[in-house]
């Protein structure tokens, strides 16, 4: 079945979606500079220029509003892959959206991405943080399963699990290592296309109990 193109956003469609992103973004960038017990909603609206009443129609927290951040990248990322050729094979096509999508902007800042791993790591955002996650992961299972056509969606939900997960591998590993982003990423993808056969195809292991990064950071 051939790919649904995607649907065009309407001028108040595309408004919105601005206005969501400037207010995360306001949400992220006020947090990192103030800290979140210092920030108020009235911080987040004013920053952008609008009311408290606008910003609880998009959010209903200041912690959802800096943790959108995460859900809101991948607006692009669901759209790329709906727009992928449709003979092209489905890891294919998955892959080369996550790419594109982590493409934009070339290789993160380190220095930016410690405040933010650190930011995610207070209590007060890990439950917005997972359930951004979560969001991230709903959204790429059901543009996967519209993608196909409507198979098996506990396997549409695996491959996205597979897929996040990936993509988390990869940036711890770019955190702790030298190594660039994009081609540890694409390798872990095409790796899982693959079925993993570097892993499964009784290649010598250094360590097979190892389950962390070269330099010791847990991959949980």
């Amino acid at each position: 079945m051939p790919p649904e193109e995607p649907p065009k956003l309407t001028l108040r469609e595309r408004k919105k979606r601005e206005a969501r992103r400037a207010l995360a973004q306001a949400a992220l960038r006020l947090t990192l500079e103030r800290g979140l017990e210092n920030v108020r909603v009235e911080d987040i609206a004013n920053e952008v220029g609008v009311s408290p009443r606008t910003f609880n129609n998009y959010f209903s927290s200041k912690e959802q509003a800096v943790c959108s951040v995460v859900v809101d990248r991948h607006e692009g990322m669901r759209e790329a892959l709906l727009a992928r050729p449709a003979g092209e094979p489905l890891w294919e096509s998955v892959k080369q959206a996550v790419i594109r999508q982590y493409s934009r902007e070339g290789e993160p800042d380190r220095a930016y991405v410690a405040r933010i791993r650190e930011l995610m790591g207070q209590l007060m955002l890990r439950g917005e943080f997972l359930n951004a996650h979560a969001a991230v992961e709903r959204v790429l299972a059901e543009t996967i399963a519209k993608r196909v056509g409507g198979v098996d969606h506990l396997l549409c939900r695996l491959m996205a699990s597979s897929v996040e997960s990936a993509v988390r591998v990869a940036f711890v590993n770019w955190f702790m290592t030298d190594e660039p982003l994009l081609p540890t990423l694409e390798r872990l993808l095409d790796e899982l296309a693959a079925g993993m056969p570097t892993l499964t195809a009784g290649a010598p292991k250094k360590n097979p109990n190892t389950t962390t990064t070269p330099l010791g950071e847990s991959l949980c």
